[in-house]
């Protein structure tokens, strides 16, 4: 029987080299950043369309706290009649 060992004649070239640890931990960052926006995406179709509705929601928010942080008249309106 004979042994495929990367030291006997010419193999040498087929060996893979591991990869410096600060690129590997780079690229394991890398791949996790991309798994976590994979997965907040998820079920989403039009990214871009949730994003500017965030913020449009954001900016009504911190409109409704400037205008109504008295707690005055200004509020809900009710009609009775």
């Amino acid at each position: 029987m004979g042994l495929c060992l990367p030291c006997m004649g010419g193999a040498v070239k087929d060996v893979v080299e591991t990869p410096d640890p600060e690129i590997k931990r780079r690229q394991l960052a890398e791949a996790a950043e991309k798994r976590q926006m994979e997965a907040s995406s998820r079920g989403i179709k039009n990214a871009y369309s949730v994003e500017q509705k965030k913020k449009k929601q954001e900016e009504m928010e911190k409109r409704m706290a400037a205008s109504g942080s008295g707690g005055g008249g200004e509020g809900l309106r009710w009609q009775v009649g």
